[in-house]
């Protein structure tokens, strides 16, 4: 082998070596495991997620046991229903000017931000489907699908 076959087959072989490690790489996403249902978490929750949005960042919310009955409809009235939003932090945020729970919701649905509940988290709120709120991007997944997200993403923050 000549020198320019061997310069040929280094070159092959590194090519082979930068693909397989951009196959292997996390995608520039964000998952955030979102466990408390409070106004203020779940909030700040849509709110980094609009934000990674800006740049191009994919983002996927995780919602889990009392998390997940923050995107209960309120206008799907249900017997355990519990207050999401004190009336001081709402009257707060109308002073401030600031987005509301609903606002930030719909504008992450605009914004292409996915949504996955856990399956055993309705089940232990005593949630059903048809209670949550309508979003295009919403899916039901167990435990196995969070992890497969979290390995594939650059970011995964817990909330």
């Amino acid at each position: 082998m000549n020198d320019s076959q061997d310069k040929d087959q280094l070159l092959q072989d590194l090519l082979k070596r930068v693909e397989a490690l951009e196959r292997a790489a996390p995608k520039d996403q964000l998952t955030i495991g979102v466990m408390s249902g409070d106004l203020e978490r779940t909030m700040l929750a849509f709110i980094i997620a609009l934000g990674a949005t800006t740049f191009d960042i994919e983002v996927e919310l995780v919602f889990t046991l009392r998390a997940s009955a923050a995107l209960r409809d309120p206008m799907k009235k249900h017997k355990n229903l519990q207050e999401l939003e004190p009336s001081a932090i709402k009257f707060d945020l109308e002073k401030a000017g600031a987005m509301s729970l609903e606002q930030l919701i719909q504008l992450a649905a605009e914004s292409g931000v996915r949504i996955t509940i856990c399956n055993l988290s309705l089940d232990l709120m005593d949630l059903k489907r048809d209670e949550l709120i309508d979003y295009p991007n919403i899916t039901f997944a167990g435990v196995a699908a969070f992890i497969d997200l979290c390995s594939e993403s650059k970011h995964c923050w817990f909330m």
